[in-house]
């Protein structure tokens, strides 16, 4: 790897390490490469813009408006009594409520901190009042917050369909099944870590008719909730909306819910989530437009082809180069947000693995897994500190579930996902024929 393409990584690491804002440091590693290579920033620019330039990326506000709204609405609230209603009578049942919970929120509003924050909100108190470890909380909030990557519609996924210029359907099916795979063995390693702690308050058991009729109040009341993604996912898989369509239903179909069936949200509320929504909408196109250009600096340095030089040096095997993007995309996201990991990801990797045969779609679910699982991997785990933030939890209380968490929900399903490509092609090969 040449001296100038090394110095321009090592600046970006280390700006992101002492907590410059993401497009800046972007900026800063992306200046280092136009003062030494010489480029014209004229060229850069309106490159720049002419990338962001596309219909799909207007999915994005509006998703992350619709989990606004249903942050603000009090629809995740529903969520969550349908499912304790199931899981709630078994040691540990709560952090399955959240776990499972936090999977169907992910699949309408498509971002990991909105999940947390809002689920968070919810759970948090309940968990603690039921006696669970404040940092088995703080734990298994960050970890299934991470599912808003993988359960579809995903904004990561339509992000990295538009960089790879993939379908964005396929992506999404892609993930969906590892998706179902980590939520299924958090929720078991979740039972496994409390299965002796007799602190923990265990729901009244019930007989199985008065179960059922719990069970079909509250689905009814819940109905308007759970019926958001099968609007979406139905309109998007059945042909009838594109995915861009898909999130302005979104929207239009989660503000008259939360505002007249639940009643969480009032005209105030909307204003201040519109705003959010503006907001966070502007962040994320700040840092998309640094990453273009950055990423278009690193291309024209060559860089996947000195990447993929190292590796070789390394292993000339391709289920050991694999192994190494792995490592190198569980890296990208201990040091950066999802967002930001399939940006500047997907550019520089993707070259890379079709030339070891890897499908695009198939890489857009390691991706996934990969910066998820980054994402709660200390020391850095961006969602693990927003969880501590939000339940008072100290970083080492968090530790020992993490680490089984890692080990036996994240571990698995990234090997599964990554050398079985068919567990995320089967579904895009079955349906989308």
């Amino acid at each position: 790897m040449s001296i100038t393409i090394a110095i321009a990584i090592l600046i970006l690491v280390v700006t992101l390490f002492i907590g410059i804002p993401i497009p800046f440091a972007f900026f800063s590693s992306a200046a280092y490469l136009l003062y030494t290579g010489g480029y014209d920033p004229g060229f850069l620019l309106p490159y720049g813009f002419a990338k962001m330039n596309s219909i799909v990326l207007l999915t994005i506000p509006l998703f992350i408006m619709a989990g606004g709204v249903m942050d603000k609405g009090g629809i995740g609230d529903k969520l969550v009594d349908v499912v304790d209603t199931i899981a709630g009578r078994i040691r540990g049942g709560l952090g399955v409520v959240t776990v499972v919970t936090c999977a169907i929120f992910g699949a309408v509003s498509g971002s990991s901190s909105a999940t947390v924050s809002c689920i968070g909100s919810i759970m948090i108190p309940k968990l603690k009042r039921a006696g669970y470890p404040v940092g088995h909380v703080a734990a298994i909030l960050a970890n299934s917050g991470v599912l808003g990557i993988l359960i579809p519609p995903s904004m990561l996924m339509i992000l990295y369909a538009w960089m790879a210029n993939q379908s964005v359907l396929a992506c999404f099916l892609a993930a969906f099944v590892p998706g179902l795979i980590v939520t299924v063995l958090m929720s078991l390693v979740n039972i496994y870590l409390l299965r002796n702690n007799k602190e923990i308050e265990v729901a009244e058991k019930k007989d199985f008719v008065t179960t059922t009729k719990l069970f079909v109040s509250k689905s009814a009341k819940a109905s308007p909730a759970l019926m958001m993604p099968v609007i979406i996912l139905g309109g998007i898989y059945g042909g009838i909306m594109t995915p861009t369509e898909a999130a302005a239903v979104a929207v239009l179909y989660a503000i008259p819910v939360a505002m007249f069936f639940y009643k969480g949200l009032k005209m105030k509320n909307l204003a201040a989530t519109l705003i959010e929504s503006a907001t966070t909408t502007g962040v994320i196109m700040a840092m998309m437009f640094a990453v273009m250009i950055l990423s278009r600096l690193y291309i024209m340095e060559n860089l996947p082809e000195q990447i993929m030089g190292v590796l070789t040096t390394i292993s000339d095997n391709e289920m050991v180069i694999l192994l190494m993007i792995n490592v190198f995309l569980i890296f990208m996201g201990m040091l950066m947000d999802d967002v930001s990991g399939i940006l500047l990801g997907t550019p520089i990797l993707l070259p890379l693995v079709t030339q070891i045969g890897v499908d695009p779609v198939h890489f857009a679910a390691i991706m996934g897994v990969n910066l998820g699982m980054g994402n709660v991997t200390p020391p850095t785990a961006p969602l693990l500190y927003l969880s501590g933030r939000i339940s008072g939890a100290q970083l080492t209380s968090m530790l020992r579930p993490t680490l089984f968490l890692l080990i036996f929900a994240w571990l698995p399903t990234l090997l599964i996902t990554t050398y079985v490509p068919e567990v995320s092609l089967g579904l895009v090969n079955m349906l989308m024929k």
